[in-house]
C-alpha cells in the first residue's frame, strides 16, 4: 500500500435536528408532541433524518473500502488533534465546512451535500456517492484545491481563536459592548453592540446583512444613496471589520466603524466589560474566549489557510 492509500480519513458528522431534540426530550414521541404542539411538520423531521442516515451509511460503505478512517461528531472538534497528512470529510450543511476548518492546520478538507435537495451546499462540491472516486485524488495531491483566509484573535493571556466566516466581539446577552478600538494610529473608546471582523467567505454572510441593513436604513432616512454590496472572494487576503450599532456620547466616539485589515496589520481591542464579554467565531456561540476588562485582543489575518477540495 502507497503511502497516498494509506492517509487516514476522519469523517466529521452532526446531530439532525431531530436528534437534537429526542435528546433534550428524551423520547421521540415527546420530541413529536412538543414539535406539533407549536404547529411544525414533525414529518420535515423524519424526512431530514432519513435522508442524513442514507447519506451516512453511503459515506461510511465508502470510508470502510478505503481502510483507515476514523468518524467524529462536531461537538468533538475542539478535542481533536488531526494527523498533518489526514484527509478530512464533513457531512452536513456549509457552517459544518467553516466549523471544521478552523481546527485544521493544512489539511485538505471535503465537503460532502448529505441532502442536495435540501441544501443548496456553496461550500459542499460532492454527493455521498461520489467519496469514493474522489479519494484518491485526493490522498495523491492530484484533486483541484482552493484557499481560504481565516480571521485570529490572540488575547493578552495567550489565547486564540480562528474564525473561517467571521469573528464576533461583544456582549454575551444583548447588552451594550463596552471597549477601546485602536487602528492605524486612531485609537477610541466604544458603545456598540460588538463588532465583527469578517473574512471573504464570511462576506457573503453575517458582514453582507450588515452592510444591506447599514444601506437600507440610510437609505429610508433620506441620507443618500448606497452603491450595490459585492462580496470578496474567499481567498482575499486581507479582512474587513465593521462596528454594529455604535453609539456616541461624551464618553464614546464613532469614526472607527469600518475598515480593512491587512495582512501585516492588527486591530487592537481592550475590553472595558466587567463580566460579560465574548469573542466567538462563525457563529459558534457556545465556543467562545471570555473578553472581560482588562483583557486584549489582536485581531489580524492567520497564517494558516483553509484547504477545500474542489
Amino acid at each position: 500500500m502507497s503511502a497516498a492509500e494509506n492517509r487516514k480519513v476522519v469523517l466529521v458528522t452532526r446531530q439532525t435536528r431531530l436528534e437534537e431534540l429526542v435528546a433534550r426530550y428524551q423520547t421521540l414521541g415527546q420530541a413529536q408532541f412538543y414539535l406539533e404542539h407549536l404547529g411544525a411538520d414533525f414529518s420535515d423531521y423524519l424526512r431530514e433524518n432519513e435522508a442524513y442516515a442514507r447519506s451516512l451509511r453511503v459515506v461510511a460503505e465508502a470510508l470502510q473500502a478505503w481502510g483507515r478512517y476514523q468518524i467524529i461528531d462536531r461537538a468533538h472538534l475542539t478535542n481533536y488533534i488531526f494527523a498533518a497528512d489526514d484527509i478530512v470529510v464533513t457531512l452536513g450543511q456549509d457552517g459544518m465546512v467553516a466549523n471544521t476548518l478552523k481546527y485544521l492546520n493544512g489539511q485538505p478538507l471535503v465537503g460532502v451535500n448529505p441532502e442536495p435537495k435540501r441544501w443548496d451546499g456553496v461550500l459542499l462540491p460532492f454527493e455521498p456517492s461520489q467519496l469514493a472516486s474522489v479519494l484518491p485524488g485526493v490522498a495523491g495531491d492530484r484533486r483541484a484545491t482552493s484557499l481560504v483566509t481565516m480571521a485570529e484573535a490572540r488575547l493578552s493571556d495567550g489565547q486564540v481563536l480562528r474564525g473561517v466566516n467571521d469573528l464576533f466581539i461583544g456582549p454575551k446577552s444583548h447588552t451594550s459592548a463596552l471597549y477601546d478600538i485602536e487602528f492605524r494610529g486612531t485609537k477610541e473608546a466604544q458603545s456598540s453592540s460588538g463588532l465583527i471582523v469578517s473574512t471573504g467567505l464570511g462576506s457573503t454572510a453575517w458582514l453582507k446583512s450588515i452592510v444591506t441593513g447599514s444601506v437600507g436604513i440610510a437609505n429610508a432616512a433620506g441620507y443618500g444613496h448606497g452603491e450595490g454590496y459585492e462580496p470578496m472572494p474567499r481567498d482575499t487576503d486581507h479582512l474587513i471589520f465593521a462596528v454594529r450599532e455604535p453609539f456616541a456620547s461624551r464618553a464614546t466616539q464613532t469614526s472607527l466603524l469600518y475598515g480593512e485589515i491587512e495582512e501585516t496589520e492588527v486591530l487592537t481591542l481592550r475590553s472595558r466589560m466587567p463580566d460579560n464579554g465574548v469573542i466567538f467565531s462563525d457563529g459558534m456561540e457556545s465556543d467562545f474566549l471570555r473578553f472581560t476588562a482588562g483583557m486584549e485582543a489582536c485581531i489580524g489575518v492567520c497564517a494558516t489557510k483553509g484547504i477545500l477540495v474542489e
